[in-house]
This record gives C-alpha cells, structure tokens and sequence, in this order.
C-alpha cells in the first residue's frame, strides 16, 4: 500500500518575536497544518516571507511544512484538499496546540460569562459545560441547525460520532478557527468565531457532511446542505473538497459546486461563486490551490486551475486559468500582476501589483446597488 500524504506536527522557531506568544501564536508554532496533494511527494517546505508583528499584534505569516508519511503517523490524517483519507473510523491522535486552543476558548468563555451576566447560561451551554472542542463544536452547529423536525439532541449526536471518528476534522476545524482569529480584524477572540462566525459554521458542517456523503448517506448529507443554506446563506455541496485553514470571511452568498477542490489556507469572501457551466455532468467545478485570495463577488466558472499563490479581485469573472502566484481582474478576468507573498494569509486587496484604474473599477462594482461597500482602499 503506498503511504499517504498527512498531517504532522512540526517544531517551529520563534525566529526573534518581540514578544512572548499568545496561546493561538504558540499552536501554530507547535503544530502547522497543511493540506498534501493527491499523491505522496517528498517533504517540501514553504516559507513566507516574515512580518514581526501585525497592527493586532498578531503573526501576518507562517512556516508551513508538507510531508507524506503513513496513514496515522503523527497528526490527523486528510488526503488531498480535505477529504478524509477513508470513511472508517480513525487512530486517534493527540494535538496539544489543539488542547492549548481549547483552553483559550474556555478563559474567554469564562470571562464573558463574568462580565454579561445575560450571556451567562449560553456561554455555558455552548462552551463551557463540555470537556473538549469537538463536543463543544458539534452542540454549536446543532444548536444552529435545529428545526421542527431535525432536533438538536439527534443533529448532535450525528456531529459527534463524526467528530469523534474522523480526527482529520477536528483538525480542519482547528486550523480554520486559527485562520479567522488571524486575518479577520473583526475578530476579536477565537471563542468569538466559534460561536458566532456563520462563514465557520457553514464550513464544518460541509466537512461533517462530506463524511456522511462518502459513507453513503447522501439524503442526510443533502439535509444538512440544505438546512446550512437556510440558516447561513452559504451553499457548499457535500461532495466538494476543502482544505485546513480556510477562512469564508463572511459567508453570505457563498456556493460552492459538487467537484470543486479547494487547497489549504485559501480566504474567500462574501458573494463568491465557484460554479460549473452548463449543464454538463462529471468534472465541472473550479481547482483552488494552496493561499489564494478571492475577493468578494467573483465568480469562478468551469473546470479551471487558479494556481498556488494566486489573488482574484473583488468582482471579477474567471473564466481560464490563473498561474501561480498571479492577480487577475475585470470580467472577464485578466492578469494584472505578479504576487510575491501569500495574499490568503496577508490579505492585502490593495495590492501593488494592481494598477489603481483596476482596483478602482473593482470598487465601482462593489458599492454598485446590490454590491459591497466595504473594500477600502
């Protein structure tokens, strides 16, 4: 059996930080998720150019390692993009910068249960009556998606068992609360985002039920779909394939199609469409790689490639290939420049590569009736 690609906890350096790490700075130097290709490739690391601090205080990029080793050595185990490597219950595995963030969620619970006396019974409830991240998380989600007919008390139930047979998820999952705590500046807390980022919900539930997919509950999967749809305005099919770190900031009209494959520390914003064309059956959905930026209300069409590295401007229409580490814009979309950092992870939509009569028209469009007046220049 060949090995496949996983997961696994890497050492990092603190290369002179000014100041001591917080909790979430202090997982990610422990553990680096990353997701691997579809196929075993030797181990390759990938280095972002270093930023001493952000404005929030915060690290504006990180070392990440890609490595292929057997299924259930050291971390969670995904294959290419997100999908479990197999449906069946998996090794368990230990995550102490897991563990660390868990502990953070549970300080900040506590104290917001101190200071707001009304949001006592529900930090509770949410966080702080469970004994780990993964029952918190499924109580959350259910809680979120409960109607008439789907109970919460049965939706949790289906959550946990996932969560509980699928480390790979929790790992996901953990790798995307990192990336919301990171490059939203809204964000104020990694407890914040758990409870309250609909861009963060829609995308668990869409790992939850891409399980359920590939284990042939379909009409339950195609359930959960639906009912993310009604409450969070984000429409991810159970089939597609996501990568760890993915921040849909956010999160209102999102769709995301059947064969679509998104890389690992992909940022995606509000309005984006990663759609098929026509009619046609088998692989029709748009190939994201590893740190792409999409601005908001692109659209992304066919089965097309957008390469490592690469930023689609707010508003643009793709319709063929973006190499790697490019930007394109208009609509349709073409390219303007080259990138030299990791824009998912700097997010920085007022690049200077871009010629400003672009990024003007991309403005235009946004604050247009309909549109989004929320991209600054």
């Amino acid at each position: 059996m060949p090995s496949h690609p996983t997961y696994r906890a890497v050492p990092i350096a603190s290369q002179g930080a000014t100041e001591g790490p917080s909790a979430l700075r202090m997982a990610s130097q422990t553990t680096a998720l990353h997701a691997a290709q579809t196929t075993p490739q030797p181990t390759r690391t990938v280095c972002a150019r270093r930023h001493s601090r952000s404005p929030r205080g915060r690290p504006t990029a990180r070392h990440m390692t890609r490595a292929s080793t057997p299924t259930g050595a050291g971390g969670a185990t995904l294959s290419a993009h997100g999908d479990p490597l197999n449906h069946k219950a998996e090794p368990p595995v230990s995550c102490p910068a897991g563990d660390r963030i868990w502990q953070t969620i549970r300080e900040e619970a506590q104290r917001d249960s101190d200071s707001e006396a009304l949001l006592s019974s529900f930090l509770h409830a949410s966080i702080l009556a469970h004994d780990s991240f993964p029952r918190a998380l499924a109580f959350i989600l259910a809680a979120r998606l409960a109607d008439a007919t789907l109970l919460p008390s049965e939706l949790s139930e289906i959550f946990r068992a996932a969560l509980a047979s699928h480390p790979s998820i929790v790992a996901a999952a953990l790798a995307d609360l990192a990336a919301v705590r990171e490059r939203d500046p809204a964000c104020s807390g990694l407890s914040q985002a758990l409870l309250y980022y609909k861009g963060f919900h829609a995308l668990q539930v869409q790992r939850i039920a891409h399980v359920l997919w590939h284990q042939g509950r379909r009409m339950m999967a195609s359930a959960l779909q639906s009912r993310s749809n009604e409450v969070f305005a984000v429409d991810i099919h159970p089939a597609a394939r996501i990568g760890a770190g993915v921040l849909l900031d956010h999160g209102t009209g999102v769709v995301i199609g059947a064969t679509a494959v998104i890389g690992a520390n992909v940022s995606i914003l509000q309005n984006v469409t990663l759609g098929g064309t026509g009619k046609e059956s088998g692989d029709r959905h748009p190939k994201i790689g590893d740190y792409v930026l999409i601005g908001a209300s692109a659209t992304v069409l066919g089965n097309i490639r957008v390469g490592e590295g690469a930023q689609i401007a707010a508003g643009s229409l793709v319709l063929k290939e973006v190499p790697p580490h490019t930007m394109v814009a208009g609509s349709p979309a073409k390219e303007v420049g080259k990138i030299t950092g990791l824009p998912s992870i700097l997010m920085d939509q007022w690049s200077e590569c871009c010629p400003r009569v672009v990024a003007e028209q991309a403005v235009d469009a946004l604050t247009r009736p309909g549109g989004v007046d929320d991209f600054v220049i």
